[in-house]
């Protein structure tokens, strides 16, 4: 399916968006989130006390990159299928006023 030139920009400036709004808006969250579900799940293994272990502290990292990762995959992704949807529509309704501009041809 090829896409259309509106559609490709609504793309490109949808992702460029999502890509801003998560430097902004989901990085710190999507660190703590993770870090929060870390911490949760090193504490089911290690017990409670979670001492200055190495592997508490690796499952704790893993964690919190998994979720700034997936913070930016829903950033972004979202916010660049809302721009190719918004792109797709833009050349629907450009498609359908060049087919109202048919020449007549007059007898």
């Amino acid at each position: 399916m090829k896409m259309e030139a509106a559609a490709k920009k609504g793309f490109y400036i949808g992702g460029g968006a999502g890509l801003a709004l998560f430097a902004v808006i989901g990085l710190l969250p999507g660190s703590f989130v993770g870090g929060i579900i870390g911490l949760n799940i090193a504490a089911k293994i290690f017990g409670l006390s979670l001492n200055t272990e190495l592997m508490p502290r690796m499952i704790v990292a893993f964690f919190m990159v998994f979720g700034v990762m997936i913070s930016a995959i829903v950033f972004m992704l979202g916010s660049a299928l809302l721009g190719l949807i918004a792109g797709q529509l833009i050349d629907f309704l450009s498609r359908g006023k060049e087919a109202l501009r048919v020449p007549v041809k007059m007898k």
